[in-house]
């Protein structure tokens, strides 16, 4: 009798002891906490198997008919005893197991406690085919007990609900025989971590869906612009930061061989988080099409957010508290602009190794409304490395924000040099980082800065006089063939007339014409002082004119309108033909 109080005790302190195997969103950690928790309080080797579709986060089948069991072991717990080979090894496929009514039986909830010798020939129950069926490993001529317990998932409380779902068995070995307390405290525990181990199985099946999802709305990972070459990362974040959060990176081509940079983060976590993500990605690229300079994008951005939040629904997904930084590279003139929209500064290395963060003043969260945001303009050279990225990279292990931006600064200097493997330097600033040890995502995006050649580029002004349209024609060809795009020169001379004489005719002022020779287009440039924009419309068959910016649309790959303090600038491009190659724009 002494020793019951005893073993009350043990049996009080180890049910306690069972939040432990709920507190993550694991399977295999969870696994791993009812495997230790048993060791050695109940006996010498824990074994945790479950379903081989529990990993992937999916739904093992029902064998409410029977049907072979596969289960693969995910943890055990061994204490100090001489195993026989087989016994400590995890991950490995048991036989599948084609016993119909041993399947029923546990899908109902009924455990057993097996002793015997000589690999358990000889056990409580006379049923050794049950042992060899479950456990086909055993002690040799060693007196040993097994005690195995389903993990079943509770489906109804009614004598006609459906069996439960079987997630998988707990195996626990020691010399001594197994009482019927014994057996009571695993089935409560095995209870408990079946509720635990089907909400991990559904949070990695939630965060697959949501990974899935993120990776199919974020561009490539590296990219060639005219601009130079970008490469981002993206680590989302474990079971320890709550599942997937809205971050993303983009790199969006602009006119006149510019590159928009984007770093933002949403709000919220899971599949809405992500989704609200996918808006906010289209939204800004379609602001930038339009040609915004940052501030004013930003400010669009945020109106545009405002009205989502009124017009969502509760519980559809939160768009207000984004943050969102927009950077524009323009790689003629060597210049860059950025704003932030309550999101930390970009970071800057140079080509002489140092960094330095943009002296930015960061404006409100996407949102907020009514608040103005500001522009930061600087200087680039050519192999400047430019640094986007959320805050999941500077408050993963700081607590002091300033000192994550002190040591990312640090890493960057180190990691990014002139030339070489953009992405591989990416890549090295977030190894080794524990992805549960994140408390948000990261997404990191580099761009190295290439400067168009002085060469590749000219342009000259245009008097208001119709008789210039003629030559602005000759010398734009004559500057094509000596660039060796002859067999652009004759699609340019077209293009030049159109927007030549529609600057002189309507723009109210000498105008400018630009070429730009990029990596894989010509680029096409009429600025003039009148801010009206040109429209596309169809000719009638018996209009004498209006067919000009029509078939200038058909001749070239893209066109748009940029407008300017001074004016507006109207933009065409024509990709180049170069050894074969078609020069798509890996933007």
């Amino acid at each position: 009798m002494g020793g019951v109080p005893g073993q009350a005790l043990r049996d009080l302190e180890l049910l306690s002891s069972a939040i432990s195997i709920g507190s993550s969103l694991d399977v295999g950690v969870t696994a791993r906490h009812l495997a230790d928790l048993v060791v050695p309080r109940l006996g010498d080797l824990s074994i945790v198997s479950l379903a081989r579709e529990i990993s992937d986060g999916e739904e093992p089948p029902e064998r409410t008919g029977g049907g072979e069991l596969h289960l693969r072991r995910i943890a055990l717990a061994p204490a100090d005893h001489e195993w026989p080979e087989g016994f400590l090894v995890v991950g490995d496929d048991t036989p599948p197991q084609p016993d119909k009514a041993l399947i029923r039986k546990f899908q109902a909830g009924e455990s057993f406690a097996l002793t015997g010798r000589s690999r358990i020939t000889a056990v409580e129950n006379d049923d050794p085919a049950l042992v060899r069926a479950v456990v086909p490993v055993a002690g040799d001529d060693e007196e040993l007990s097994v005690m195995i317990v389903p993990l079943v998932t509770e489906r109804g409380r009614d004598a006609h609900a459906a069996p439960g779902l079987l997630l998988g068995v707990v195996e626990v070995w020691r010399k001594e025989p197994f009482t019927d307390a014994d057996v009571q405290v695993v089935e409560w525990l095995s209870t408990y971590a079946a509720v635990s181990i089907d909400n991990a199985r559904r949070y990695t099946r939630e965060h697959r869906t949501a990974l899935t999802l993120q990776e199919s709305l974020l561009p490539r990972a590296r990219a060639t612009v005219a601009a130079g070459e970008t490469a981002g990362v993206y680590v989302p974040a474990g079971a320890g930061g709550g599942g997937l959060s809205g971050d993303w990176f983009d790199v969006i081509p602009l006119s006149s061989a510019r590159v928009a940079l984007v770093v933002g983060d949403v709000v919220g976590r899971g599949v809405r988080a992500v989704a609200t993500m996918g808006r906010m990605r289209t939204a800004v690229r379609t602001l930038a099409d339009l040609d915004f300079p940052p501030d004013e994008l930003l400010t669009h951005l945020d109106d545009l957010v405002i009205q989502l939040a009124e017009g969502d629904e509760p519980g559809r997904g939160d768009v207000s508290g984004c943050t969102c930084v927009y950077a524009v590279v323009d790689p003629i003139a060597r210049r860059g602009a950025v704003a932030s929209a309550g999101h930390p500064p970009p970071a800057l290395v140079r080509t002489d190794g140092t960094t330095e963060y943009i002296p930015l003043v960061p404006g409100p969260l996407l949102g907020v409304g009514g608040l103005t945001f500001e522009v930061a303009e600087f200087d680039l050279r050519d192999g400047d490395v430019l640094a986007l990225y959320t805050n999941g990279l500077i408050e993963h292990q700081w607590s002091d924000m300033g000192l994550g931006m002190d040591t990312l600064r640090e890493r960057l200097t180190a990691v990014c040099p002139t030339s070489g493997d953009l992405h591989a330097a990416a890549s090295s600033l977030v190894e080794g980082i524990p992805a549960n040890s994140l408390v948000d995502d990261i997404a990191l995006l580099l761009a190295r800065v290439r400067g168009v050649p002085d060469e590749d580029t000219v342009s000259w002004k245009i008097p208001a006089d119709p008789a210039m349209v003629a030559d602005s024609r000759e010398r734009a060809a004559d500057r094509v063939s000596a660039w060796g795009l002859d067999d652009l020169a004759y699609t340019t001379e077209m293009v030049v007339s159109e927007l030549v004489t529609n600057a002189i005719r309507y723009g109210g002022g000498d105008a400018t014409l630009r070429l730009i020779r990029g990596r894989d287009r010509l680029i096409c440039e009429v600025s003039d002082p009148s801010n009206t924009a040109p429209h596309l419309k169809r000719a009638r068959e018996a209009d004498e004119g209006g067919r000009g910016l029509f078939i200038t649309a058909r001749l070239v790959t893209r066109w748009g309108v940029r407008y300017t303090p001074a004016g507006k600038t109207i933009w065409t491009e024509q990709r180049l033909q170069r050894d074969g190659r078609d020069g798509r724009d890996a933007g």
